[in-house]
């Protein structure tokens, strides 16, 4: 005998609100969605106090002499205004660098411009081109250092005919060079030839500009207060790398990030867990710390947070990492954090393998629904147990578009992101809704969201950089030398 079918039903939605974003410490009323309209509307964050120290941003340039007036003519591009020529439902007109910013885009004194030769083989040293390369980036940033006071940004050309020395199996230049920036505390922006090309010319503005004024030290938006979210909260972002050739890992190398509740004080803690891995094969399946580790990282990162608040422990802290976290690891959060109230260990994974569609009425009897043209709506929140839910980061965010609908990216029916509580309480409404806002807080781009919260996506950052840069000194940088 066949048993009926046992009728099954999803718990009811939840949509979530856009997060807002700020554009002013002092005027409530600076706020918009759009991260790119609101710099138009109101200016950066940091406006206020920005220009006061610095009344124009210095670009330095590093490359082959060959390409140096393209270099120059790149720049001074970003000065003038474009209209967007994609996405023109989201991308507003870029008003030049001055009008947007309130500070000036210069470049830096003559001596800040070092040109490589042409070829690979013409730069100086011995050995490989990967080996010569990285020398050359050394140098130019040794160089750098002496008259540091003279820039602000350097802005690195890696042309394409390099591409053979630029990535292989254990080097990527565009690491290298960060890990280098952090140990000069010079921040650079790489670039490759595509960006002489590339004709969205206003897209190209909107994520160059924002990326120079923030490594420069500016800061365009942060979020407002999330309703529900307590304050002095903060955010940690954990992530995990072997170093080496993982067949014969022994160590797991760890970062971890700190941000306030507003998305502010993004600071890195490289940290290179002291404990050997007994299980190459699980710790590359599921990195993860011993109990020590995990307190001991997450020490440091408490310590992070009480230099920039006076020494006041949060009230809440919640900590990302995007695989499960193992018992010895939240015994280990505990042990650290034992002085903040609420503790919250979230599990964010992209790996779901859940989709949605978006019905709309047909205007029919039968069917009385049909599936809509955009996805589900961006903030849509399903609880699957008491523990977890899925929330969709990627979807149709209307309140963005000056044509109603509007879907980055516009390819392919979107995955939730699957949030797993580990440790905590409290309604996992206000765990997806800090998720979802974080999202909005990658500087790097020009996009309303990244597709994980930036918890996760600087910390997996810094982690790929440590595993591709051993020699990276363990120690706390601004997350700006490695955008």
């Amino acid at each position: 005998m066949i048993a009926p079918a046992l009728v099954t039903k999803l718990p009811p939605f939840t949509l979530l609100d856009e997060p807002l974003l700020a554009f002013s410490p002092s005027e409530p009323t600076h706020v918009d969605v759009h991260p790119l309209r609101g710099l138009v509307n109101f200016g950066p964050y940091s406006k206020g106090s920005f220009g006061g120290y610095t009344p124009r941003v210095r670009i330095a340039t590093v490359g082959p002499e060959s390409a140096f007036k393209r270099r120059g003519e790149l720049m001074l591009s970003l000065r003038n205004s474009h209209r967007p020529s994609d996405r023109s439902e989201y991308v507003p007109e870029y008003p030049g660098f001055e009008a947007l910013f309130h500070v000036a885009l210069e470049a830096a004194p003559r001596e800040a411009h070092i040109k490589w030769p042409e070829h690979l083989h013409q730069l100086p040293g011995e050995g490989e081109p990967q080996a010569r390369l990285f020398l050359a980036m050394e140098a130019a940033l040794r160089r750098l250092e002496t008259i540091r006071n003279d820039f602000d940004v350097v802005l690195v050309h890696f042309p394409d005919t390099w591409s053979s020395a630029t990535r292989g199996s254990f080097f990527d230049a565009h690491d290298a060079l960060k890990a280098l920036g952090a140990k000069y505390n010079i921040p650079t922006q790489v670039l490759n030839d595509r960006a002489f090309t590339f004709t969205h010319k206003a897209s190209l503005a909107w994520r160059l500009a924002t990326a120079l004024y923030v490594k420069a030290a500016g800061t365009p938006w942060k979020l407002a207060p999330l309703q529900g979210v307590p304050a002095e909260t903060a955010y940690i972002g954990l992530a995990y790398a072997l170093r080496g050739d993982q067949r014969d890992a022994h160590y797991v190398t760890c970062c971890s990030q700190v941000f306030d509740m507003d998305g502010g004080g993004m600071q890195f803690v490289a940290f290179e867990a002291r404990d050997p891995v007994a299980d190459v094969a699980e710790a590359r399946r599921n990195p993860f710390l011993s109990r020590d580790d995990m307190r001991a990282v997450l020490a440091r990162s408490l310590e992070l947070y009480q230099g920039r608040n006076g020494g006041n422990l949060p009230k809440r802290m919640v900590i990302h990492k995007t695989t499960s976290f193992k018992d010895g690891e939240i015994e280990g959060a505990f042990d650290a954090l034992a002085g903040v109230p609420e503790i919250e260990c979230i599990e964010v994974s992209s790996a779901s393998c859940w989709r949605g569609v978006w019905l709309i009425k047909s205007g029919q009897a039968k069917p009385p629904s049909k599936p809509s043209g955009y996805p589900v709506p961006r903030g849509t929140m399903v609880v699957r147990s008491g523990n977890s839910a899925l929330v969709w980061v990627a979807g149709n965010a209307p309140d963005v578009s000056t044509k109603g609908d509007y879907y980055q990216g516009k390819k392919s029916i979107p995955k939730p992101l699957q949030l797993v509580r580990h440790a905590g309480s409290g309604p996992l409404e206000i765990t997806a809704h800090e998720a979802l806002a974080l999202t909005k807080m990658d500087w790097n781009n020009d996009a309303l969201y990244d597709p994980v919260p930036v918890s996760i996506r600087y910390s997996q950052k810094l982690a790929r950089t440590i595993a591709n840069v051993p020699d990276l000194p363990r120690n706390v940088y601004p997350y700006r030398l490695f955008m």
